[in-house]
Formats: C-alpha cells, structure tokens, sequence
C-alpha cells in the first residue's frame, strides 16, 4: 500500500514523514522538557533525552493526526504528503516511539515523571476531531501539553513536583493560552463557516483579542510577585519584559503575524526564565535604593509614574487628556478629605518627604491625588481606545 501521496521510494518516504515535524511548534515542548530537567540542578542528560523525546512524540502524533482529519475526513486542507495508510502507519510508530520513552522514565527516572509524561499522547492524539472543536480544549490542548513537559523533565529527575516547576508550568500554560487564541483566529472565516468553535468563533474576534491580551498580561505579571514571594529568582521578571515588548508589537498586528512574533518570543521568554532559574544571575541582589534621593524621594517617584500617565493619556488620544483634566478634579475633594482623614488618624506615615504642606496634607499627597488618577485614566483609555 502508498504511503507517500507525491513520489515513491525512500527519499519520498523520509520526505513525506519529515513534513510532519513542524519546528515551531515542535521547539517549545522539546526545550521545555529539557527546561523542566534543568530546574533540579545538575541533571541526568540521558533521563533529560527521553523526556525530551516523550514531548517530541506526543507532538508529532498530534500533527500527523491532525493531518488526517483535517486533510482526508474533513477536507480542510488543500493538500497532504501522506495517504490515509501513511497516516496510519505515522501514528503507531509515533505511538510506539512514546511508549518506548514513557517505559524510560518509569525505568530510568520513576513512576511520577511517566504518569505525568502519559497525558501528554493523548492531548496529541484526541487534539482532533475531539478537541479542537471546543473553545476550551483547543485553546488550552497544546498549553497544557507544554506545562506537563515541563513537570516531566523536572520529575524524571527529582521523583517530585516542587512549588517552583509547578508555578512556572502556570505561567507558561497561562501565556500560552493567549498565544493559541491568537493563533485560532487566523482560521476564523473559515472556522466560522463549518461551525468550529475556536474562541474567536465563539466570542468574536475583538473580545478574543482582548482575552489572549488579558491571559498574556497574567501570565507574564506572575512572574513578578513569584519572584517577590522567593519562588522564582530576582532575574526572573527580565523574561517578562523582553516578552512583553515583543506581545505589545504583536497585538497590533494581524493574527498571522501576531502568531508568528508571540511563538518567536516565546522562545526568548523560555531563554531568559532558564538563565534566571539556572544561573541565578541577580542572587543575593538588593532592590535599588532611591531613598539616596532623601527628602525628595516620594516626590521623585511620583513625577516618574506622572510622567508615565502624561505620556499614556497623550498616546490615547482624542481628547484623553482633556477628558482626565475634567475628572480629576471631581475626583480630587473626595481624596483630599479621605487623605487628611488616614493622616490624621495615623493609618500610615511618609518619612521620605520634603515637610512641606498644603491646606493640612504634605506636598506630595496633594501631587499623588493627581499622579494616580492620572494613570488610571491613562491605562484605561489605552486598554479601551474609543472607536473611530
């Protein structure tokens, strides 16, 4: 029986199973895996391999059967290298080859890392028809497939999941979540048409920009207090910042494009989280101190984050500026009065203040009730940009 669809012989073979390794989306879980094996210290390369090559198969399976479905029962795709029979023949060898890493780890790792490593086929092999007609399970199929190879690698050499490959698993499940909305989007005409019900069909394509924005900020936000809390190294927000430059350049862009940048950059925010957690480069860091600036100190801060709310609500445009210039000023006798009260009373002190006060509060009171407000407008007009 053909195996190939286009030639014969082996190189049309090799060629056809070839296509089906699909590197971008193939790199992510392979390093992760390995990801998950550097988090235990110095590790077992060899038990590091096989839980590379578990996510390696659970991956190719789902591209091999998500080609048969899409191309030879439903007819989706223009084109396919393999024949039903080649199709077939892929995903039992790819099958066997996971089985033959999940028998590794429970070998040469333990039980925990294969039992975490087993989902992982069957997301690959149920991703279609089954679950990638659903908003939640083809959203989240192939984010949930990364995060357990992280928690593989890690176990396979540990013999348990520790609280920091397990919060690390969410961020990357939670950023990845947003990545794959973007990404279903780029099929959204055609989705609708057949009535698959990708969360673009389902909610629409502007709501679902809004959610991929909303899981990628998440995401990338939790860096920032697990690294506060000790979970995660000081260095560790570093990867947040070069991801979310690339995801701000990314949201503005067609889904096409936008997919392909927040994949990239998914690679970079893997690199730097792996510098941070490996080598610890900031340990034993202090935060900077800018109390050096003495008695100017909360001054300093606020005409930074004011500066900050200028520039957003200029950015915004269309009139923001002028429409935050008419509410803050509402907005300000309330705060004045609940900020007298809180000082009065002794909910709380400045000590890094200039002395000065004004009708009763320091200075810097009187500039932190139009700093903030200020920044709150400005964020909100640039999350909520009026229509044209």
């Amino acid at each position: 029986m053909a195996i190939a669809r286009h030639g014969s012989g082996p190189a049309a073979l090799a060629s056809a199973y070839a296509s089906q390794v699909h590197p971008v989306f193939m790199l992510p879980p392979v390093a992760t895996a390995v990801f998950g094996a550097a988090l235990a210290g110095p590790f077992a390369p060899r038990t590091a391999l096989i839980a590379a090559g578990a996510a390696f198969f659970a991956v190719y399976t789902a591209h091999v059967k998500d080609g048969y479905v899409d191309f030879h029962r439903r007819g989706e795709d223009d084109d396919h290298p393999l024949t039903v029979f080649g199709c077939r023949l892929g995903l039992a060898a790819a099958t066997v080859g996971f089985l033959a890493c999940l028998g590794g780890l429970a070998v040469l790792g333990n039980l925990l890392a294969a039992a975490v490593a087993a989902p992982m086929w069957a997301i690959g092999y149920f991703h279609a028809p089954q679950f990638d007609t659903n908003p939640a399970t083809t959203t989240l199929g192939y984010p949930v497939g990364v995060g357990l190879c992280l928690l593989t690698g890690y176990a396979a050499q540990t013999g348990v999941l520790a609280t920091r490959p397990l919060a690390l698993a969410a961020v990357l499940v939670t950023v990845l979540g947003g990545v794959k909305v973007v990404d279903d989007a780029q099929d959204y005409a055609y989705d609708r048409s057949i009535e698959k019900r990708t969360v673009a069909v389902a909610l629409g394509q502007r709501r679902a920009r809004a959610l991929a924005t909303a899981a990628l900020g998440v995401g990338l936000f939790a860096v920032v207090p697990l690294s506060i809390v000790g979970v995660l190294p000081p260095s560790a927000p570093a990867a947040s910042l070069v991801y979310g430059a690339v995801a701000a350049v990314a949201l503005g862009r067609d889904p096409e494009t936008a997919t392909m940048l927040l994949v990239r950059g998914a690679y970079l925010f893997l690199a730097v989280l792996l510098v941070a957690v490996f080598f610890e480069p900031l340990a034993g860091a202090s935060p900077p101190d800018i109390t050096v600036l003495g008695s100017y100190t909360y001054l300093a801060t606020e005409v930074v984050f004011g500066a900050a709310a200028l520039a957003l609500l200029r950015r915004a445009g269309d009139g923001a500026l002028r429409r935050a210039a008419r509410t803050i000023p509402v907005l300000y006798p309330v705060a004045y009065v609940w900020d007298w009260y809180t000082l009065e009373v002794g909910v709380f002190a400045i000590p890094m203040r200039t002395g000065i006060e004004l009708l009763g509060i320091p200075l810097e009171e009187h500039v932190f009730m139009l700093v903030v407000p200020a920044l709150v407008l400005g964020i909100h007009e640039t999350v909520n940009p009026r229509a044209a």
